[in-house]
């Protein structure tokens, strides 16, 4: 056997303070604590799994058309796009609350019904026993789950079980409710009506008995809750096909209402396209009504006055002159037309009602400039619009649209001065010539004058009629043969369940409830600074470990000599055996046992090592140097009035006579003696050095007791009146940076013959095996197994 110590080996896990072979067998002591962390979270992931409400993911995709002017009408070329308000933009209006408020108008979520469950109740949907009509124009109770039983099929009753309930009044506003309505009896099929709810139920179930649960629900609270679920992002970068994600209680939810949601987004879109051509033909009409009434009456004239007047045909000077004034009087009446256009727009424009704005060119007034400018206020005003949707109006970038459509509304009407003063020069112009052509006119024989008047205004409303007509009929075949530029590409569909999700659960509470016991353990070893393992121990030490003794449960410290079948006997007798190596030519011997703090065990290890020399017919001497905390007298029931103090102090001059013989053979005790004033001082005197030869050439082993060297000075200096010293450690006591303090002695003080031993070690906690390396397994013998059996 070879106790060298490889210099570089032992500084091999320098930078390590454990291993994971030195954890594992740790953390399997500690199973049942991870059997009990697993159950405990597996309890907690169960709770829950069944206590989480239910949430599906549906998707839809929809399509979302850039650059689309939504004013291009009559195939007339805009100058510039005013219905893109960008991919941004149509997203955020997807997400507003007032496209998701009407959305829910649309769909019976107003009373949600729920089945009542063990841990959570389940939402019903389309699956009701009873369905609830509301009256959203009178007070409702809103905000708590209200229980309704029957036990026929003519009467419930409503129990108000919730902790607290809302009031939601006619005008849109909520209040909390100071006093719960009581439980009351109705029948099924009528009104119910008091201050606090008005609804009907209808019951649908063919049971006589049941109870469902509901809860009312207004639609501008379940337009906030709607439009914060939805989720909308491009299918691929660049798209403009989105991806649409609702979560809801129950697919069937989620899938009615996203697909409501595309619909009335196009529907919405729709409405605001044809608000253009809406216009068109209610300014149309406004002008027919009157154009319309001129021709009748003017066309019984015509009819009247050639019936009376048997004149049929004009003369060729008077079909002259009377196409001459028709000309004149179509252009007239078209300007006058426009002057009409101009004066409504300029009072729209004033009002700020520019929703009711007609474009130039859908009623044949061709003027790109007028026609760019109102496009692009409409254009504008679409914006404001949209953005008012999700923005307040103090936002900046409302007030910067309001600042364009101000701008814009003061550029029309610049345009709108100038147009008007050049139609009125236009009209003055075409009266001054047809004022020319009365002259001609005058010379005509009275009867063809007459004729040629009442024909000229039949013919003039009639082209001003059929025109109106005509551009009435384009708006409205344009209006009804208009379709949303967006749409549905894959309706909605179920995705997935996102919550709960019981694999994940329970997988993540194995995973916590493994990982913080063993957690636990390495942070415990990483945490530690006292020395627990003796594998530790002999990896960080430069020298040798002779032996591992085992933890003294016993009253007594004379273990060898009282309990010589304990695995502590054994422990000692290993030590003493692996002395043989350490020192196989010497007949004489002297040991020397230190630590490095008091209570580490070295009196205790120094006691029982003597026992043992003492067994094997040695004569043994030990000797107490601790003169400072002196203990082995106690041990031995001895006085210790005399001792090593008295010898070199001079109190004594013949050592023998202060010589204690133990009731035990071969064993005899030198005490420390009283404690003197200056133990150092005594020590390095020549009586001390005189009496360890005569004490080595009497006694065959000489076991030195020492005080601890990290707390005195003088135990160094013994260390050359020995043949060995043994440095004693204790587990779960002595410190980790006690090593390297056993490890300065050995290479900065060049110190040789200087071995550990690992004391007061739980046998329980040994590492399976260690103890073979040193000859013996822990727990063998008889007096452990007794100690085990009475703690156990």
């Amino acid at each position: 056997m070879s106790f060298e110590v490889d210099d570089q080996e032992g500084f091999q896990n320098e930078g390590s303070s454990f291993e994971i072979k030195a954890i594992i067998p740790k953390v399997i002591q500690i199973w049942p604590w991870i059997l009990g962390a697993l159950i405990f979270c597996l309890a907690i992931a169960f709770y829950m799994t069944k206590t989480t409400v239910p949430e599906y993911q549906v998707q839809g995709k929809f399509f979302i058309k850039e650059n689309e002017s939504a004013l291009a009408i009559f195939d007339n070329p805009t100058i510039m796009d005013v219905g893109n308000v960008g991919m941004q933009n149509e997203v955020i209006i997807l997400k507003s609350k007032p496209v998701a408020y009407e959305t829910l108008k649309k769909l019976d979520f107003d009373v949600e019904y729920y089945k009542e469950g063990t841990f959570i109740n389940e939402r019903l949907y389309k699956n009701s026993p009873v369905l609830i009509q509301v009256d959203w124009n009178h007070s409702q109770i809103i905000d708590g789950l209200i229980k309704m039983e029957w036990v026929s099929n003519e009467e419930f009753s409503l129990v108000f079980d919730a902790e607290s309930y809302t009031k939601y009044l006619a005008d849109g506003s909520k209040v909390s409710m100071s006093n719960i309505p009581e439980d009351m009896v109705y029948s099924f099929g009528e009104w119910i009506e008091n201050d606090q709810y008005k609804f009907k139920v209808t019951k649908l179930d063919a049971d006589s008995t049941g109870n469902v649960l509901f809860e009312l629900k207004d639609l501008k609270s379940l337009a906030g809750a709607y439009a914060s679920q939805l989720s909308i992002e491009e299918v691929q970068a660049g798209a403009s096909i989105m991806n649409m994600r609702i979560n809801a209680a129950t697919y069937a939810i989620g899938e009615a209402y996203l697909n409501m949601l595309m619909q009335t987004y196009l529907d919405l879109e729709l409405a605001d396209k044809n608000l253009v051509y809406g216009n068109t033909i209610d300014f149309i009409d406004s002008q027919v009504a009157g154009v319309a009434d001129s021709l009748s009456f003017f066309e019984r004239q015509l009819e009247n006055f050639r019936s009376q007047n048997k004149i049929y045909d004009l003369s060729t000077e008077g079909a002259a002159v009377y196409t001459q004034l028709s000309d004149l009087e179509n252009q007239l009446r078209n300007e006058e037309f426009k002057r009409s256009y101009y004066t409504s727009l300029r009072n729209y424009l004033l009002s700020g009602n520019y929703e009711e704005v007609v474009v130039p060119s859908g009623i044949g007034i061709d003027d790109p400039i007028l026609q760019a400018l109102i496009e692009n206020l409409m254009s504008l005003q679409v914006d404001r619009s949209r953005l008012l949707a999700t923005q307040k109006e103090a936002s900046p970038a409302v007030q910067e649209v309001n600042r364009k459509i101000q701008n814009a509304n003061q550029q029309i009407q610049e345009i709108l001065k100038n147009v008007d003063q050049n139609s009125q020069l236009l009209i003055n112009d075409l009266k001054s010539r047809r004022t020319d052509i009365d002259k001609s006119f005058r010379n005509l024989p009275q009867t063809e004058q007459n004729l040629i008047r009442i024909e000229r205004q039949f013919e003039l409303n009639e082209k001003l009629y059929t025109f109106l007509m005509e551009k009435r009929a384009e708006a409205a075949i344009t209006k009804a043969s208009n379709k949303a530029v967006n749409k549905i590409i894959e309706p909605a569909e179920p995705m997935g369940k996102i919550k709960p999700k019981p694999l994940r659960n329970y997988a993540t509470a194995i995973f916590i409830g493994l990982l913080f016991p063993i957690l636990f353990v390495f942070l415990k070893e990483a945490l530690r600074t006292k020395i627990e393992d003796a594998k530790y121990l002999e990896r960080k030490l430069k020298v040798p470990i002779l032996s591992i003794i085992l933890f003294n449960r016993s009253k007594t410290n004379l273990v060898v000599l009282k309990q010589g079948k304990s695995g502590i006997s054994e422990g000692f007798r290993s030590l003493r055996a692996n002395l043989k190596f350490v020192l196989p030519n010497e007949d004489k011997i002297s040991i020397m046992l230190t630590s490095t703090i008091s209570g580490e065990g070295k009196t205790f290890c120094a006691i029982n090592l003597a026992s043992v020399y003492s067994l094997t017919g040695k004569k043994t001497i030990l000797v107490g140097c601790d003169m400072r905390k002196p203990k082995i007298f106690e041990d031995f029931n001895l006085e210790n009035n005399e001792g090593l103090s008295s010898i070199l102090s001079g109190q004594v001059e013949d050592w023998r006579t202060v010589i204690n013989h133990s009731e035990f053979d071969n064993l005899d005790v030198l005490l420390s003696g009283p404690t003197p004033p200056n133990p150092a001082e005594l020590l390095f005197t020549q009586r001390f050095e005189k009496l360890i030869k005569e004490i080595k050439e009497e006694y065959d082993v000489v076991i030195l007791d020492t005080p601890p060297v990290g707390l005195v000075s003088e135990t160094l200096d013994l260390l050359s009146h020995v043949d060995v010293t043994l440095f004693v450690f204790r587990q779960n006591y002595s410190q980790q940076s006690f090593i390297e303090a056993l490890n300065g002695l050995k290479t900065g003080k060049d110190i040789k013959n200087i071995y550990a031993v690992f004391n007061g070690v739980d046998g329980s906690k040994v590492t399976y095996g260690y103890g073979y390396t040193y000859g013996y397994g822990y727990g063998y013998y008889e007096d452990d197994k007794k100690k085990k059996s009475l703690l156990g």
